[in-house]
């Protein structure tokens, strides 16, 4: 990780009380430490949950936890002699914070919720370069951001390699445990029918790399923006402000009245998993689903399964 991410962290966990939110906001400035953060709250089984965001991972460990996690990372330098492949992690963090920034803006232009959910999706989205860093010699050169734009970078990676870095990128987070919906988005942000979610993250994606001055299509741009709800003057003025507008704050949620597994349940109903697919999921019974989604439905007033997932989306919940 960069060792100002680790100085950061240091001091904010020398505080008296360190919330759980500031912890939260550090974790996400360095795509090292979100990996070592959200792979160790996975592996303690995150409290009987999935992990949907670092803001769940950091809830998991508690802050000491993450301190005790980013203590065992290698720290690097910004201005020190690249020592093997650190010359790589430097650009992908920045890229990494980048896009996670856009893809909250988007998601505020756009309408959509989960936001936890689609800053970690941004985080890791090219999380899979480093493996092909490792793999393969001369694979910086043959991704290089100034030979063309990301679906040009992406085609040569498929020759080149036989598989790109998303595919890569949705085999890690998979094996790291973390829930359909986000290995889905690592994934498939470069697929061409991105819809959704993924959308958010491929366009959020081009945008940061628009910020950066790399090469973009405008045709692509434009495609991903009316996938994302961010059409016309909006797309443009996006694009305008990045990257120096202002990243909305993700509000606090009111408190979720909802047990563990009873939100994990609800995910399933918003995923548009029926009870047995859920239970699969979840290894669980199909009846013991059935009373866990009633049990939802009386605790937030709903009378059936969408006004229960939108209610829960509204306040923040999933």
């Amino acid at each position: 990780m960069l060792a100002e991410s680790m100085r950061r962290l240091g001091r904010m966990l020398g505080k008296p009380a360190a919330s759980e939110g500031e912890v939260t906001e550090t974790v996400e400035s360095d795509l090292s430490l979100v990996v070592a953060v959200i792979r160790a709250a996975s592996a303690n089984g995150a409290a009987s949950g999935r992990v949907w965001g670092v803001a769940d991972a950091v809830k998991a460990l508690t802050p000491a936890g993450v301190g005790a996690t980013a203590e065992e990372l290698d720290a690097y330098e910004i201005f020190e002699p690249p020592r093997e492949w650190q010359h790589q992690l430097e650009p992908l963090r920045r890229h990494s914070v980048a896009t996670r920034h856009a893809a909250i803006r988007v998601a505020e232009l756009g309408g959509h919720a989960n936001w936890d959910e689609l800053a970690l999706a941004a985080m890791l989205h090219d999380v899979g370069r480093l493996v092909l860093t490792r793999l393969y010699p001369g694979y910086p050169e043959l991704v290089d951001q100034r030979s063309g734009a990301p679906e040009q970078r992406v085609q040569a990676e498929r020759r080149e390699l036989g598989i790109d870095h998303a595919l890569v990128g949705g085999v890690l987070t998979r094996r790291w445990g973390l829930p359909p919906a986000v290995t889905s988005t690592v994934e498939r942000h470069h697929a061409t029918d991105a819809d959704g979610p993924v959308a958010v993250i491929a366009l959020a994606d081009q945008v940061a790399h628009h910020g950066h001055g790399d090469p973009v299509s405008a045709e692509r741009l434009t495609e991903l923006g009316s996938r994302a709800g961010v059409e016309g003057e909006r797309l443009e003025s996006l694009l305008y402000e990045f990257p120096y507008a202002h990243t909305p704050r993700r509000r606090a949620p009111e408190p979720c009245p909802l047990s563990g597994r009873e939100l994990d349940a609800l995910r399933g109903l918003a995923e548009g998993k029926v009870y047995k697919e859920i239970a699969e999921d979840l290894s669980l019974s199909a009846s013991t689903v059935r009373t866990h989604l009633h049990n939802v439905y009386r605790k937030l007033g709903a009378i059936d399964r969408a006004q229960a997932v939108l209610i829960a989306r509204d306040r923040g919940w999933i």
